[in-house]
């Protein structure tokens, strides 16, 4: 993309500055209507591209389409897509970038906050960025790179191929969704409405990878009731809800099926949350397996131990609710190889090492996977996902720029 001045960090830089944060407990579509303050700042900005259909649904969902180009008629219509909300796990209020202007190898100690220090020995990706430009947060906030990083690098990819007539490409439409770190991205997607044939999110880590393969997930409530009663006068009666719930935490293994001390293809079994009174009290899990088998058999384990807790509280009972959450994309992909093949030619392309790996985590991708559009996850070049020490690249920002347009191309050569 010779003699083109990239917009993804100006367009980044402004997304940012935008709280998008999504709330797990809200029964709201979106979660948190703030989200809709950056999907309408998108929209705006593809109607000033010339995209004449850019438009925001009731959910907070954008959908807007670059038209065809090209005289071949069976050019398979491509989605990209990335989500607006960034995640609960760290505030995304009052977010102040800053750019550390041709990385020199060193920790960077952020400013708002000097216990916050990115730390080469802790983020070895940082030995590939000398020279380059990091963007980071001040310290006190996240950066919400994770994925305003991707949308601004399908903008400034939608900008590209509106203003390059001669790059040839088919019908593409651009997706952009709420909600995905709180697992309802895709709740609302009208799939006959978007009309895609294959998607990719771009919404990925380290330059040149592509993410084929997903956990699978589940989420699990227990909801205990115990037996209270006036604590004077509790001897020999008094079931203490918030003490079984301490009590099934505690029968979780301390040396494995965590994900403080799991790596590569183990899965976990990890509560979120715990709240309650003497008298009931609510615990949550996310449950993370490769495969399906073994998202049950970690159920199954964790209804055993709270079988084995409540056998000691004779009078309490309990609730265990299972709700799917995704599953591993790579079952779907697997019976769509061009998906594939033709992310990792796009980024051969672009002159990058293409490297396939698995996500131990999940995108909308995997939903839409089982939605019928097949949906890998290109690189975005997000870094130290939800904490104070995210980070990003400027010329990893430039290089998936440069990925999207060229996967619009080798769809539009190989049909």
């Amino acid at each position: 993309m010779e003699n083109y001045t990239y917009t993804a960090l100006d367009r980044f830089i402004r997304y940012v500055g935008i709280d998008t944060q999504s709330d797990p407990q809200s029964t709201t579509n979106p979660s948190t209507e703030k989200q809709k303050d950056l999907s309408r700042v998108l929209v705006q900005e593809l109607l000033d591209m010339g995209i004449a259909d850019a438009e925001m649904d009731e959910w907070g969902y954008v959908y807007a389409t670059i038209p065809a180009n090209t005289d071949k008629a069976s050019v398979p219509v491509i989605c990209f897509c990335s989500h607006v909300d960034t995640s609960p796990d760290v505030t995304g209020a009052g977010v102040k970038p800053i750019i550390h202007l041709k990385y020199d190898g060193k920790d960077i100690v952020l400013p708002d906050d000097n216990a916050q220090i990115i730390r080469v020995t802790d983020h070895p990706d940082l030995q590939n960025q000398v020279g380059n430009d990091i963007v980071t947060a001040s310290g006190t906030t996240l950066l919400g790179a994770d994925n305003k990083a991707g949308l601004a690098e399908i903008m400034d990819a939608a900008n590209y191929l509106i203003t390059h007539p001669d790059v040839k490409h088919g019908t593409i439409r651009l997706l952009f969704t709420p909600d995905e770190e709180v697992g309802r991205g895709t709740e609302k997607v009208d799939i006959q409405k978007l009309g895609a044939d294959y998607g990719y999110t771009i919404d990925g880590e380290s330059l040149g990878t592509l993410e084929d393969e997903t956990f699978s997930a589940d989420a699990v409530k227990i909801s205990i009731k115990g037996v209270s009663t006036h604590p004077g006068f509790a001897k020999g009666k008094l079931e203490n809800a918030i003490k079984i719930a301490a009590d099934v935490l505690a029968s979780l293994p301390k040396d494995t099926l965590s994900p403080e001390t799991t790596e590569a293809k183990e899965g976990f079994v990890h509560p979120t949350r715990l709240e309650g009174n003497q008298d009931q009290a609510v615990l949550e899990f996310i449950i993370r397996d490769f495969t399906e088998s073994g998202l049950h058999d970690k159920e199954a384990y964790l209804q055993d131990q709270l079988n084995t807790v409540l056998a000691r509280y004779p009078g309490s009972t309990a609730e265990f609710v299972v709700k799917e959450q995704y599953r591993n994309m790579k079952e779907m992909l697997d019976q769509h190889p061009a998906v594939v093949d033709n992310a990792l030619e796009a980024i051969g392309r672009a002159g990058l090492s293409a490297r396939q790996r698995s996500i131990r985590g999940g995108t909308d991708g995997s939903r839409l996977s089982f939605m019928g559009l097949p949906c890998p996850n290109i690189f975005a070049g997000e870094h130290a996902f939800h904490s104070r020490q995210e980070w990003v690249s400027v010329q990893d920002m430039q290089a998936a720029v440069d990925v999207i347009v060229q996967v619009a191309q080798v769809w539009e050569e190989r049909a």
